[in-house]
């Protein structure tokens, strides 16, 4: 599976900044559930690359306790596609396998094959803008091959009061 190359580096140029996070999670992955659990979170995104490509600091708090990760997003001119990277704070001696993929139509389409608990599936995120300013992130699993989703995982993006705050990050500038 893969998305049609239509990519630009100034894809995800509107989620520059800072964000407040809204999170929605699936209890329970690829099980049949729908008990969901919601939390709150930060995330401080920049330029780097040379502006083709950018990284979020994020603070996550998980009802278990909170935590820090960060996303890494590298655009390829000669494909048109981007590559995405999670770097969990809990594991920070390794990478996920990245997500490929494009925007077309103001939605960023992006794949990974995967394993869940030994099983193989692929991975879809979904960027989409359903208001200005008001980006969301959705994450889905599929056990079949991508005939049927599940979608686990959803982040509200929405910008901070100005005296929002985000720890160690004293400034609001999001360029190189």
């Amino acid at each position: 599976m893969s998305a049609v190359p239509a990519g630009h580096p100034t894809d995800f140029d509107f989620f520059l900044g800072r964000w407040h996070v809204r999170h929605e999670r699936l209890k329970g992955r690829l099980v049949g559930s729908t008990d969901w659990e919601y939390f709150e979170g930060t995330s401080v995104v920049r330029h780097i690359l040379g502006g083709h490509g950018n990284v979020d600091d994020n603070v996550i708090h998980l009802p278990a306790g909170t935590y820090c990760a960060a996303t890494l997003r590298a655009f390829d001119a000669a494909s048109g596609q981007w590559s995405i990277w999670w770097l969990d704070g809990r594991a920070p001696g390794s990478l996920d396998v990245p997500m490929v993929g494009s925007f077309q139509d103001g939605t960023g389409t992006f794949y990974a094959n995967k394993t869940l608990e030994g099983r193989p599936i692929v991975v879809r995120f979904l960027w989409t803008r359903p208001a200005p300013d008001r980006p969301r992130w959705e994450q889905a699993f599929s056990a079949d091959g991508g005939r049927t989703w599940e979608a686990n995982w959803i982040m509200n993006f929405s910008r901070p009061s100005p005296r929002g705050s985000h720890p160690g990050d004293t400034a609001d500038r999001t360029d190189d």
